[in-house]
């Protein structure tokens, strides 16, 4: 990081720090500006803030202090531009924290080529923040060569090549690097995307009992990415054979993985320990979710559990019990493979390649045409269970398999089956 003091004859009212903001799944530049002018105290924060940013005024205010600072008891001013783009989470509590400092002439460096990133905590250290990675995507590509990010999001941040990364763990630290007081640390990756290697899934093929003909149903699913939907009596493996549908399906490339890592970061679903999203997502939402929960939403939109699922398996068991205007709703998605949420102050489109995967009973108790137990369910309440499930979503599903029960013989064998390793390399 490039220092320049400032010459100490020039009184520094206003300072400008970088910031970035999420859109959707993507970054944009935030440009923080600071103004501390003489009266009575008071501090505004203004361009489109929402809860989160409006309640950073305690952290910074407690920070600063708790950093060996003296927060300025005059007018305090602080502008997030551009002002017509609404500001959500907590990243910007650095990047204000730093402007304040700059302002007051408690800290002099040159920041034009530095964006700063990350949650203040009250004693002034750096926390977690959601969406680190396209937000060090898009101030790369806008230039900036220098990026600051809490010490625990390094990893994240460093999966954007050619940029500068420093972690940093307190407010304290930072300042004294800026003044060069201490060495800046410089983040050096120990493995790129390509290093990282999926981890093994949970659910093998070769621990599934019988269920021949659905294994091989599943595979050719897995080779031409179709859509599933499995049924059968309760406890026939319908779920366990849903579950096992990842270990089959292709290892993504540096491309997919740096979409599914962008989407499990703006949700903050990232695990800390795994930078990169190298196993194919899995989800499997209870048939009481909501419409915004499975296609995405809120008042600021976030990832639905479709998009969670991008490059990845959407498990939807007892499929007939998700409500009706829930699997209608999917009917776009599956066919375009993205989906736009529409509001007020404009529209966010993401990404919803996946594959959909659904188990269902042939009846309400289950048991229709199962050879051993009997049904007890009158014809048409078995129609009108069935007839649930509309004929233009039907229309977007390539494979219907039955998954009859498996026999005691068949469960009590010792010999495993094929495993997914080998059933992966056919794929």
């Amino acid at each position: 990081m490039t220092l320049r003091p400032l010459p100490v004859n020039i009184s520094v009212m206003l300072a400008k720090v970088m910031s970035c903001a999420t859109v959707g799944l993507d970054g944009a530049v935030v440009e923080v500006e600071t103004d501390i002018t003489p009266g009575l105290p008071f501090f505004a924060i203004v361009g489109l803030p929402d809860m989160a940013v409006q309640e950073a005024k305690e952290r910074v205010r407690a920070a600063i202090r708790n950093s060996g600072f003296t927060f300025p008891m005059k007018r305090i001013a602080v502008n997030l531009a551009p002002a017509d783009l609404k500001k959500e989470g907590p990243a910007y509590d650095l990047s204000i924290a730093m402007a304040i400092l700059i302002s007051s002439e408690q800290v002099a460096a040159d920041v034009s080529k530095t964006v700063f990133l990350g949650e203040l905590s009250m004693d002034g250290s750096l926390r977690h923040t959601n969406g680190i990675l396209p937000m060090v995507a898009v101030a790369h590509e806008q230039g900036f060569s220098t990026i600051v990010v809490p010490e625990v999001d390094a990893k994240e941040a460093s999966l954007i090549e050619g940029v500068k990364i420093i972690p940093i763990a307190s407010l304290a630290q930072l300042t004294s690097c800026l003044q060069g007081e201490i060495p800046t640390p410089e983040y050096k990756a120990e493995q790129t995307a390509d290093d990282v290697t999926p981890s093994t899934p949970a659910t093998d093929l070769a621990y599934i009992k019988g269920q021949e003909h659905v294994k091989r149903a599943l595979e050719v699913a897995a080779a031409g990415g179709h859509n599933i939907i499995m049924m059968g009596p309760p406890g026939s493996g319908k779920t366990l054979l849903a579950r096992s549908l990842p270990s089959i399906l292709p290892p993504m490339s540096n491309e997919e993985a740096l979409e599914v890592t962008k989407i499990y970061s703006v949700s903050g679903l990232l695990p800390p320990d795994t930078p990169i999203m190298r196993q194919r997502p899995f989800r499997a939402p209870h048939y009481t979710i909501s419409n915004a929960g499975l296609v995405g939403g809120g008042h600021f939109p976030k990832p639905g559990e479709i998009s969670l699922s991008h490059r990845g398996v959407l498990f939807l068991d007892e499929l007939p019990e998700f409500g009706h205007s829930l699997l209608e709703t999917l009917r776009q998605p599956l066919e375009d493979k993205t989906v736009t949420i529409s509001r007020a102050q404009g529209s966010i489109k993401f990404p919803a390649s996946f594959m959909l995967a659904g188990a269902m009973n042939p009846c309400p108790c289950g048991f229709y045409g199962d050879p051993i137990r009997q049904c007890t369910c009158p014809p048409g309440i078995i129609s009108r269970y069935q007839r649930r499930i509309s004929g233009p979503f039907i229309d977007r599903v390539d494979i219907f398999v039955e998954v009859p029960h498996i026999d005691y013989e068949k469960l009590a064998d010792d010999r495993l089956g094929e495993k997914s390793e080998k059933v992966q390399a056919r794929v």
